[in-house]
């Protein structure tokens, strides 16, 4: 709806200049031939600056032709100079009676008409008790509060208004008994209409409509009774006897004025029962729902613009009052194929909406992604080219065409050819971005069946968002810079602005563009991508979360998360490609059988690739090294696993608790111990030996006798 608007504004913009530029053309006192010599001996005006230029030109062609229509302000101020010697004439004019006799004539009368309405009040209260009481209304809730507005409302304001006139009969002819007929009318026709309205919201208090008619209820009965009072009264004085009393140029201004602000203040009214009215309109019944369908997306629709055409009538009404023309009856039947063409906009386009509206996945799945997101593209151009139509036959409406502004007129020519140049740019681009966007979301997306499909790899996830982010700026900026140089912009200032920043930013930079450019080259070469464990010569190690243009983002093993500039990797070790290998070097005891110590290895191996749960990170058979080497310690025995990415941890700490227990239970084979080892060392000079029957120190190394010395 905002969009229809728009398109609205700009519509109106283009006609009323057309217009304008045709009644200029014009010239009084010519005769057609030497009108149309006279045009085509002058040149057209060559239009520059593009969209903005055109538009600029045709604004300020249109300002130099329009002058001031000073023949309403004329009337108006006549009318009301006319209305102010009336006024005089009113209170100087020599009569027979007082002003206090008058004044009690009008407040008699509206003693009357209050004390009359005030009775029937009163019974109408007591009679509606006494009804709601009875069996029949004590379980219906809609008729007490039916009852509750017609007897003490409706009933007393249509019996006290032609007693009042009745009782007016008997007091003489004079402004105060015009007055006080005109008030007791609009005051029972305001009571009356306020009634009369809520009477026909309380039929609709059932089910989830309740709390919009309670919304209703509760605000709408005052300004229902003020516009009531302010419309019969302006009707009131424009009848002739009162015109007679008062003055017609007095009442007739008096009636312009509340004229207006009954339509403004019906306006407002209609602006802030929207919602409520058009939920009361759009909710029905469950089965009804289920049965008529075609109603209630009917009346889905109607909900949403059922206040256009009463706002575009209240427009038409105050344009009216105050006088925009003589011929007001052109103007209403403008404004009434206004309203029908608007009404049949909206539901040409929620019809199309339907018809194109998205489906789900598996409807998407099985129509193309491609078909699904043109869909979708056709949906908005047809909506356009909608609203260009609506544009040309509002125009046509009222006695404009867009279509002819567009040819026959310069401006017009440059307007419309900017207008499709920045179309067609925009649609290019569009198109563009649809099927680039469609083809990496395909790419991204994973396969439905995991059998027949290969799932994307982690180099594709890593590239193809970068890839469509750049994409999307290069489109962008591509598309701004040609939309500005349709509009008439000068954008070689830009450019080379954006130059001469750009090569500012590059060596003030220096470090920022290695970053990204070593950033494009490991995403290029496939070093690392999301998800895999990598080790830099940083020191910082973790899992990869997320690649930018510039850092590297890791999750280390205590969850912290670390982001490392890629100029500052240098090498990097990644622990997550292909496969990896669970590698085992266990030492036992020389009186060790090493048969029976292999055959050990083998058969937790064996139960491994056996285990339910850890045979899935194997890539193979256990490889038996066999002995390794030996030492002071014991004799080496190494073995490996081949393992998928990541699964060598869990296969590593299974194997060395199940090869625990294996060697425990037997009693000929042992884990060797690493035992300190003593230092010799030369015994120095000085050095007392030890005494017969003395102690050796603790903890003593061996001393080795005294090397000789060269000479």
């Amino acid at each position: 709806m905002i969009k229809l608007k728009t398109a609205i504004l700009l519509g109106a913009l283009l006609l009323l200049g057309s217009e304008e530029l045709e009644a200029a053309a014009a010239i009084p006192g010519l005769p057609a031939a030497a009108t149309a010599a006279t045009s085509a001996a002058q040149p057209e005006p060559l239009v520059q600056g593009g969209l903005l230029g055109a538009i600029s030109s045709s604004i300020d062609e249109v300002q130099s032709k329009l002058d001031l229509n000073e023949d309403l302000l004329n009337a108006w101020r006549l009318r009301a100079d006319r209305a102010a010697n009336e006024v005089d004439q009113l209170v100087n004019r020599p009569s027979a009676r007082s002003g206090w006799a008058v004044s009690g004539d009008f407040l008699l009368l509206t003693a009357v008409w209050a004390g009359v309405f005030g009775l029937f009040w009163i019974l109408g209260r007591w009679l509606t008790e006494r009804l709601c009481q009875h069996r029949v209304l004590l379980s219906r809730e809609r008729g007490q509060a039916l009852l509750g507005y017609v007897l003490p409302y409706s009933v007393p304001a249509v019996i006290s208004l032609p007693l009042t006139i009745y009782a007016s009969q008997v007091l003489p002819v004079s402004a105060g008994r015009a007055l006080a007929l005109c008030f007791a009318y609009a005051t029972s026709a305001g009571v009356f209409a306020a009634s009369l309205v809520m009477s026909l919201a309380v039929l609709f208090n059932t089910g989830h409509k309740r709390r919009a008619v309670h919304i209703i209820r509760q605000e709408s009965p005052r300004p229902l009774f003020a516009i009531g009072f302010l419309v019969a009264l302006s009707d009131a004085l424009t009848s002739p006897q009162i015109a007679h009393q008062l003055g017609s140029n007095l009442t007739s201004s008096i009636a312009v004025f509340t004229g207006l602000a009954a339509s403004i203040a019906f306006g407002l009214l209609v602006l802030r029962m929207r919602r409520p009215v058009a939920h009361v309109i759009r909710i029905l019944p469950l089965a009804q729902r289920r049965a008529q369908p075609a109603l209630r997306e009917t009346l889905r629709i109607f909900s949403g613009i059922w206040y256009w055409p009463i706002l575009l009538m209240v427009l038409v009404s105050i344009i009216n009052l105050i006088g925009i023309g003589d011929d007001n009856q052109k103007v209403l039947r403008s404004a009434l194929l206004t309203t029908v063409l608007l009404i049949a906009t909206v539901f040409l386009s929620t019809t199309l909406h339907h018809l194109f509206k998205s489906h789900s996945e598996s409807e998407v799945r099985h129509i193309g992604a491609y078909k699904e997101r043109f869909l979708s593209l056709s949906h908005a151009l047809l909506r356009i080219a909608m609203a260009i139509v609506f544009i040309d036959v509002l125009g046509r409406i009222w006695g404009v065409s867009l279509f002819d502004f567009a040819v026959s007129n310069s401006f017009g020519r440059a307007i419309s050819d900017s207008l499709s140049h920045i179309g067609l740019i925009f649609l290019v681009t569009w198109m563009v971005w649809v099927v680039l966007d469609t083809a990496i979301q395909e790419a991204l997306k994973p396969p439905t069946n995991k059998r027949s499909a290969r799932q994307p790899s982690t180099r594709v996830k890593t590239i193809l968002p970068l890839l469509r982010n750049a994409i999307k700026i290069i489109l962008v900026v591509i598309c701004a810079i040609t939309t500005m140089a349709n509009l008439g912009i000068n954008v070689a200032p830009f450019l080379a602005g954006a130059g001469v920043i750009g090569l500012a930013i590059g060596f003030g930079s220096q470090q920022l563009v290695q970053d990204v450019i070593t950033g494009l080259f490991i995403i290029i070469e496939d070093t690392l991508s999301i998800g895999d464990w990598v080790v830099l010569d940083s020191g910082h190690a973790g899992t990869v979360e997320g690649l930018t243009i510039r850092t590297l983002r890791l999750r280390d093993g205590k969850g912290f998360v670390h982001s490392v500039p890629f100029g500052q990797i240098k090498a990097v070790t990644n622990q997550s490609r292909q496969f990896a290998y669970a590698f085992f070097s266990v030492q036992f005891t020389y009186d060790t059988d090493v048969d029976q110590a292999i055959g050990l290895i083998r058969e937790a191996g064996y139960s491994i690739s056996d285990d339910p749960f850890l045979k899935y990170n194997l890539q193979g058979p256990l490889d038996v090294f066999g002995v390794d080497k030996m030492d002071l310690n014991g004799v080496v025995l190494t073995a490996q696993f081949r393992t998928v990415s990541g699964g060598q941890y869990a296969v590593s700490r299974a194997f060395n608790q199940r090869l625990k227990k294996l060697v425990d239970n037997s009693p000929w084979v042992h884990f060797a111990q690493t035992y300190p080892q003593q230092v010799l060392m030369p015994r120095q000079r000085g050095v007392e030996p030890l005494q017969d029957g003395a102690a050796e120190p603790e903890h003593s190394a061996v001393l080795m006798p005294d090397s000789p010395r060269p000479q």
